[in-house]
């Protein structure tokens, strides 16, 4: 199963490989980064159908909002689940991107446990 992380932070790739290595040394899991909406976007058109069957995504980022690029994954890829992060659990950003048909919304730090289980739901289901 391919993934997609979309966060403007860097680091934030090696903490997502070191945490989810087991299930990429297994072949279960193929992590994809973007550092910006607009490429986690260009690398969703890139292929069509799309591989990415889960977005991970920060809500704040420069330039256009994980908020925003939720609507248009929800729109031109409707079948790709998202859940969204933000490092503020506030509760607009909560009903905007559960409205806008996110999966789940996580706060920073990431909970790679419940994280774990989500991807697994998402493995089974798409068997």
């Amino acid at each position: 199963m391919k993934i997609l992380i979309v966060d403007d932070e860097r680091d934030v790739e090696d903490l997502f490989r070191q945490k989810l290595r087991k299930e990429i040394r297994s072949g279960t899991l193929e992590l994809e980064f973007a550092f910006s909406a607009k490429e986690a976007l260009e690398i969703l058109a890139s292929e069509n159908p799309p591989k990415v069957v889960y977005v991970f995504s920060d809500i704040n980022m420069p330039g256009m909002s994980g908020l925003e690029m939720l609507d248009i994954i929800k729109e031109k890829f409707p079948k790709i689940q998202v859940s969204m992060i933000s490092a503020y659990g506030d509760e607009a950003n909560y009903k905007k991107a559960m409205e806008s048909g996110a999966k789940e919304f996580y706060t920073k730090p990431v909970n790679f446990e419940n994280l774990k289980k989500e991807i697994a739901e998402i493995t089974q289901s798409n068997l």
